[in-house]
Parts: structure tokens; C-alpha cells; sequence
């Protein structure tokens, strides 16, 4: 598949290695549905994916996102599938891929992103070459962790004065780990100049495009960056 102006071929996936919180017993890591829910929308459109991770190798599952208030039909399909949980213990290192193999990024959350997302080089130099190249960069909750080291050619955040979404404080709040998290997503992103927007109503489903950056508020969310995604795409496409 041909995107205009370069070669680029693939989505790549980026999903966190991280799964200890600094007090709770609990584990977190990836969750799951912001993963399959994406995936599968991506790959049903025909579209080729690479899943990677900071460190490559096995992407750890958060415990709640695996509970029946969470997990939906397709996602436990997935669990049982051997190729798909192969998939998550056999991600890709992000330290020996280039930007030159894709013309999209997107960043799945789960709490676990919180701790190796931000300041990581390594996403840093993908996203940004591949947003350079005249990519996207999608991001749905706590993925957003990943938005802000990124910067413009001009050295400013690329974020600045975006429309830009991500987990809120609220729902962190209404999540109880506010004290767990290094730091707020939304407050970040504020401070970084982002224009943040949000439901009124939280955990509702919201996803927010800004040229080629395009977010999600939470969970629930990751349909949305998939469909905002592929149409921005699909326009693209000679």
C-alpha cells in the first residue's frame, strides 16, 4: 500500500513493558481492549501492523483490564487464540526499528505506559520521524504519556497549541490511582501547551483530531482513534 510522498507501508503498535505499580499488588501493563479494539480495525481495513515495545518482548496484560466489566467478546477470542498471545510475549524492539517502515504510530495505554513511555528516546526518534515524514501519531489514554517529549522540527512540543486528548484527572481520580501514577497526564499535557479537551461525562468514548495527530480520552476510546484514523489514511491513499 502506497501513502503520498513516501513508501511507508505499515501501522506500528506500541505497547508498554512496564506491570509494577509503586504500592499495590495489583499488576498493570497493557490494556487489552485498547489494543484489540484498535488492532482489529486496523488489520480487518487491510492494513499491515508491527507490535513493539520499549524494550521488546513480552508486553505484560493489566489485571483489571481483564475483568468482565471490561473485557468484551473479541478481546477474549484474542485470549485464546495461541498466535495473538504469542504476539504479546514476541513484541518488537523499538530501539531497532526505523521510521522508515510505516506511516503510522500508535501508542495503546494502560497504566504501565506511564513509566516507560515518557522520555523515551527511542519512541521519541520513531514518532517523530514518522509524523516528519508526513505520517500520524494516534494515541488512546494513558498512550498519551508517549505525546509529551515529542517536538516539532523547530524544537517547540509537538503538541503545542494541538487539540489533544487523553485520560483525564478525573477518571484517574474515579480509577483510585492518582497517588500511584508518576504524574498527570492531563496536567502535562496542559503545561506542555496542548489545547486538552474532554467529555463532561467520563469513561464516554472521545477521540479528537488535530491534522495528523489524533487521541483518545480513555479505554473506551480506541474504536474511535481506529475509525479517525483509517479515514484520515484512506484520503491519503493514491
Amino acid at each position: 500500500m502506497k501513502v503520498k510522498g513516501h513508501q511507508a507501508k505499515k501501522v506500528l503498535i506500541i505497547v508498554t513493558n512496564h506491570e509494577d505499580y509503586p504500592n499495590r499488588k495489583d499488576k498493570t501493563g497493557l490494556w487489552l481492549t485498547e489494543f484489540t479494539h484498535f488492532y482489529d480495525l486496523i488489520t480487518k481495513s487491510g492494513l499491515d501492523v508491527d507490535i513493539a515495545s520499549p524494550l521488546g518482548g513480552k508486553t505484560p496484560l493489566d489485571e483489571r483490564s481483564l475483568s468482565w466489566i471490561y473485557i468484551d467478546k473479541s478481546a477474549k477470542s484474542h485470549l485464546n487464540n495461541p498466535d495473538f498471545k504469542e504476539m504479546l510475549l514476541n513484541t518488537l524492539d523499538v530501539r531497532q526499528l526505523s521510521a522508515d517502515g510505516y506511516f503510522a504510530i500508535y501508542f495503546a495505554g494502560g497504566h504501565g505506559t506511564m513509566w516507560d513511555f515518557r522520555n523515551n528516546k527511542d519512541l521519541k526518534r520513531l514518532a517523530e520521524g514518522i509524523y516528519d515524514q508526513g505520517g500520524y501519531i494516534a494515541s488512546v489514554c494513558h498512550g498519551g504519556a508517549a505525546l509529551l517529549n515529542l517536538e516539532s522540527t523547530d524544537g517547540t512540543p509537538l503538541i503545542a497549541e494541538k487539540q489533544i486528548t487523553g485520560f483525564s484527572n478525573t477518571e484517574e481520580w474515579l480509577a483510585g490511582l492518582t497517588e500511584e501514577v508518576p504524574f498527570s497526564l492531563e496536567t502535562e499535557l496542559v503545561a506542555l501547551g496542548a489545547n486538552y479537551n474532554k467529555r463532561f461525562l467520563p469513561f464516554i468514548s472521545y477521540a479528537v483530531v488535530d491534522d495528523r495527530l489524533i487521541t483518545g480520552q480513555n479505554p473506551n476510546s480506541s474504536k474511535a482513534v481506529a475509525l479517525e484514523l483509517l479515514g484520515k489514511m484512506m484520503n491519503d491513499l493514491e
